[in-house]
């Protein structure tokens, strides 16, 4: 019987190709895009899980505020991770990992390279993080210093063979005995590393649990609750933390009156799995993703999803007048009503099976773009993920029911009498439920809109605000220390090269690099109240001038002043948290352990620079302080040249010349500076990308709209063209009802839209205000395309011959 159904349902479906292909087409697309947003999706919450253990590995948190300035890190203190190991038995395992700031040489034969994904490991790393093992064995490959496990990327680099184990391989001018070669970490991990040298070389271990250099992960026994466990932070805080703090800060009694003085240090438990998309903290080892996202774009694929069987019944609906009097035949000849429903039932599974089909054809040719779009490397045999799998299978069937239900009972319903006498119309303007949908489509598809514009107009505010630095071109040049004593011949024979207007050598710029948070006083003896925690940079004279910023109080650095070693220029923030009135002239104190207000180095204020963006617009500016001190981690050079590559090339031969066989890397400020928002960039080109289909799949449906309503009163609009209506004027009738429904999905969308994009918002401490004309323009958009889709086939029915649809009567 089914297979009768499916037969009859093909030849129905060949018959009628125009409408055939254009219901498919439609669904094929919203399928397409459910499927590439469901990749997606699951790609982004499939992070980490593939550990053994991932359901009971923790990364040890830490947030902290003192001085005014609050910090959520992601990295602990040196002995925690030993601490809670042997203090509680929850704790089965920890491992830490110590990212050092900037990258490392790696010498192959006469060649340098940088190798950014190094990292040192507790020997203990793989028992929480186990890796396929390719060559050696990892259970005791970190034990001992000067021992390296490497990925088969890296072996296959410097070895030309995985088989590398007990060989020598020289990183930082030192030689390392690699233990292990293990296959590249999977893609949906929060972290990748290429190197992972031994703990025991970590050149300073502080042992101090005010230092926070470490993320430790923890692996906690079976049955344990993290949320139950994390109460005994307050212990390791009263035991450990307390009698190290009290050393540094005068007259600290206790860790409560710490936090009544409005200070902070919390520690959580951060769970692996939720890493990648809950975690938006520092230092993070990876950018992370977001969850927000995850949120939006499941409701975006869900909604293109039902925009596309919202087409699917419309279109269908529109071309049941076509076939009125095919049933009204077969009922006449006993077919019952069941058989009906069933045999339009098949006719939406098959389309929708075909549809499905092509739309995995559709996906596996736009997944290639859609990665380069959303940063990620996901493979048309990810559709075999087993949480993905059975719903896909399932979805035809689900589709092909949902999308076929309407019009099967529609079909099915009409009266024998009725239809072989012509008379079909089931009235458009009564049909509430088809009115809705339409509404629906359009509501959806301006919400997109809407956002759309609001996530450029905020990048373009992030792009053009002032950020109290001039970030356009300069070139910076990474891993500077590798000249050694010829870092200053090297910055000032570039100098002397035309189009280079000024260098400076610093171990920070304002764009994403590393941080350096540091603790002062304005007295000598800290205490809780006259206490400062700020980021503290090591810069040179020149640093100032060649990064634009602006002297708004005191003076710059300067070699007419010898006492300039112990100098400090403050931002504004700092100056604000100090409570100075006139700062020039004042001293600050930075105090480390050892003795109740023990101080280590006595600055003087000698100058006030205005306030510059170091961080995401996300978050507001904290604290800062610059300090005259030689540090060659990072080179950078403000040009005026509109030839760039030639001078590229001069500063390159000019390292060649000074750093034989070091390797050369740079980068320009303003790439590394959108570098920091490339997530919105990608969420922006997404929404833009599903903003467009849903509306051409909306106006699909339209279009099927119009040619049913265009059916029904074919004799309406021949009768009124007898009677001298105009073709303007039947195109007016026509399309008049489908530009209320998409002016009210217009007014049900704005305040939807105002809402999701003001809660987007709030992640910028910077942020555009959402202006109207964002919604007339939405709405402006949406209105003419619809206008266009109505008027096509509107005007083609105005203008058909009235005598062919009066011929009948």
């Amino acid at each position: 019987m089914f297979k009768n159904y499916f037969k009859i349902a093909f030849r129905n479906l060949w018959k009628n190709k125009g409408f055939t292909f254009i219901n498919i087409a439609g669904l094929a697309i919203g399928l397409s895009c459910f499927i590439l947003i469901a990749l997606y999706v699951t790609n982004e919450l499939d992070y980490d899980r593939f550990y053994p253990n991932a359901e009971r590995i923790y990364r040890v948190d830490a947030d902290i505020k003192f001085g005014g300035n609050l910090l959520n890190l992601t990295v602990s203190s040196d002995p925690m991770g030993p601490t809670l190991k042997k203090d509680y038995p929850q704790v089965e395992d920890y491992t830490r990992i110590y990212a050092s700031e900037g990258s490392k040489i790696v010498r192959k034969g006469n060649d340098y390279f940088n190798e950014e994904k190094i990292v040192y490991a507790d020997s203990t790393f793989f028992n929480l993080f186990p890796q396929t093992v390719l060559s050696g064995e990892t259970k005791t490959a970190l034990f001992e210093p000067n021992t390296v496990v490497i990925s088969e990327t890296a072996a296959k680099k410097y070895f030309s063979t995985t088989n590398a184990s007990g060989k020598t391989i020289e990183i930082d001018q030192k030689p390392f005995k690699v233990t292990a070669v293990i296959k590249d970490m999977p893609r949906n991990s929060h972290f990748h590393f290429d190197f992972i040298m031994s703990m025991k070389n970590v050149d300073y271990q502080w042992n101090s649990f005010l230092s926070h250099n470490f993320h430790t992960y923890i692996l906690l026994r079976p049955g344990t609750d993290y949320h139950a466990f994390e109460k005994n932070f307050t212990q390791v805080l009263e035991q450990h933390v307390f009698p190290q703090a009290s050393q540094l800060i005068s007259g600290l009694t206790s860790m409560d009156e710490f936090r009544k003085a409005g200070n902070m240090l919390n520690y959580s438990l951060m769970p692996l799995t939720k890493i990648h998309l809950y975690s938006q903290r520092y230092p993070e080892l990876e950018a992370n993703g977001n969850i927000q996202y995850v949120y939006i774009f499941s409701a975006v694929a869900l909604f293109i999803l039902l925009i596309a069987c919202i087409n699917f019944m419309n279109l269908s609906t529109a071309r049941s007048v076509s076939r009125a009097k095919e049933v009204g035949i077969r009922k006449v000849l006993g077919t019952r009503r069941k058989s009906l429903i069933s045999q339009f039932l098949s006719e939406s599974t098959l389309m929708a099976l075909i549809s499905l089909i092509l739309a995995i054809v559709i996906t596996y040719f736009v997944l290639p773009g859609f990665n380069d779009i959303a940063a990620k490397s996901m493979s048309i045999r990810d559709i075999f993920n087993p949480t993905l799998l059975p719903f896909l299978i399932a979805l035809p069937f689900i589709v092909g029911l949902l999308a076929g239900l309407y019009p099967a009972f529609f079909l099915s319903k009409f009266k024998p009498v009725s239809v072989l006498k012509g008379r079909t119309n089931a009235g458009f303007k009564k049909n509430i439920l088809r009115s809705g949908l339409v509404v629906f489509q359009f509501f959806t598809s301006i919400v997109l809109i809407i956002g759309t514009i609001i996530i450029y107009k905020q990048l373009h505010f992030i792009q053009t605000t002032s950020l109290g630095f001039n970030k356009n071109q300069v070139l910076i040049v990474d891993g500077a220390w590798a000249l050694n004593k010829n870092d200053e011949a090297f910055k000032n024979e570039v100098l002397k090269l035309p189009g280079v207007e000024s260098a400076t050598m610093s171990g920070y710029i304002p764009v994403n690099s590393s941080r350096s948070d540091n603790t002062y006083s304005r007295d000598a003896t800290m205490n809780q109240k006259n206490a400062l925690s700020m980021q503290t940079w090591k810069v040179d004279y020149d640093y100032i001038g060649t990064m634009g910023m602006q002297i708004i109080k005191g003076r710059n650095f300067s070699k007419d002043f010898g006492t300039d070693s112990s100098a400090v220029i403050l931002n504004e923030a700092a100056v604000r948290v100090l409570g100075f009135d006139n700062p020039v002239g004042n001293k600050i104190y930075q105090n480390f352990p050892g003795g109740a207000g023990s101080v280590m180095k006595v600055y003087n204020i000698i100058g006030v620079v205005k306030d510059f963006h170091f961080e995401s617009l996300r978050h507001n500016i904290y604290p800062l302080g610059l300090i005259l001190e030689h540090n060659n981690t990072i080179m950078s050079f403000r040009i005026n040249t509109a030839d760039v590559k030639p001078l590229i090339a001069q500063i390159k031969n000019k390292w060649t010349a000074l750093a034989p066989g070091m390797p050369f890397s740079y980068r320009f400020m303003d790439e590394a500076f959108n570098n920091i928002y490339r997530s919105e960039q990608q969420v922006g080109k997404i929404s833009i990308t599903f903003a467009i289909l849903a509306i051409f799949i909306a106006c699909l449906g339209l279009f099927g709209l119009v040619t049913y309503m265009a059916e029904q009163r074919t004799k309406e609009i021949g009768i009124r063209k007898v009677l001298g209506a105009s073709v303007g004027q039947v195109t007016g009738m026509l399309s008049r009802d489908f530009l209320k429904l998409v002016l009210i999905a217009s007014l049900i969308a704005f305040p939807v839209a105002w809402w999701v994009m003001h809660r987007w918002l709030q992640d910028f401490a910077y942020r555009i205000k959402i202006d109207w004309w964002v919604f007339l323009i939405a709405g402006l958009i949406a209105l003419l395309i619809a206008l266009a889709t109505v008027s096509f086939q509107a005007i083609k029915a105005a203008m058909a011959n009235p005598a062919k649809s009066l011929r009948t009567e």
